[in-house]
């Protein structure tokens, strides 16, 4: 089966994660994490993209964001790579590339899945590490959404800031948000989603957004399609 092109939509959400080869890291110590940080926030700068929640794992790192083009997000995720990996190629006297394979996305519908997505992406240090705490994730956007620290990366969405009235009140909701966490069928419906590279919303807006793309949002259905007889049946 031919893979799917990368998506990247004008104005709409993505939930992407890129992994690194297995056996190696992401980042080696807090120098390489503050560094590959650091070339997120220039490529999502140059190239139109808001990120709005963010997590750096051992082997991969997850982002939330919209790009204002439809190659913005492909361009950025490109950027970060030659910048961040040719840095930490040199710091660690290596060769060679840290991607395993390009990155992996789905476009998101904001009113239906963008603070589950972001839910996702901040609780990944818990499901992970268990005793760590989002408070305590330094790699993490958490601390932010809950006013522990400033953070210069973040760029929050409408649907955030419409949590509450005041920061308090947002940040008394966020936690709300991370402490209820995600079921299981809905940690799977992201995670797979993301993998595969296809849409999370209603079919009838993946299919105006379709032409725009150039390619299929949503899988087809399964089976054989349904027989149309003559009386209309």
């Amino acid at each position: 089966m031919a893979r799917l092109s990368r998506v990247g939509v004008t104005g709409w959400p993505h939930l992407v994660v890129q992994r690194v080869h297995e056996g190696q890291l992401l980042a080696r110590d807090d120098t390489d994490r503050q560094s590959l940080l650091a070339a997120l926030r220039e490529a999502a700068d140059q190239n139109g993209v808001a990120l709005h929640a963010y997590a750096l794992a051992c082997d991969h790192f997850h982002l939330v964001l919209t790009p204002a083009s439809d190659e913005a997000l492909s361009l950025t995720m490109q950027a970060v790579g030659r910048r961040y990996v040719a840095g930490f190629n040199r710091r660690h006297a290596r060769q060679g590339g840290l991607w395993s394979g390009r990155f992996r996305a789905t476009v998101l519908d904001p009113a239906r899945y963008l603070l589950d997505a972001m839910v996702f992406v901040e609780t990944h240090g818990v499901r992970a590490a268990g005793a760590l705490q989002w408070s305590e994730d330094r790699w993490c956007s958490a601390p932010f959404h809950l006013g522990l620290r400033s953070d210069p990366l973040v760029s929050d969405h409408a649907l955030f800031w419409a949590l509450g009235n005041t920061p308090f009140d947002r940040e008394a909701a966020w936690r709300q948000r991370l402490e209820a966490g995600l079921s299981s069928l809905q940690l799977t419906e992201l995670a797979q989603a993301m993998h595969a590279g296809w849409a999370l919303m209603a079919p009838e807006a993946a299919v105006q957004l379709e032409a725009q793309v150039g390619r299929r949002l949503l899988p087809k259905p399964r089976g054989r399609p349904r027989k149309v007889h003559d009386d209309g049946a």
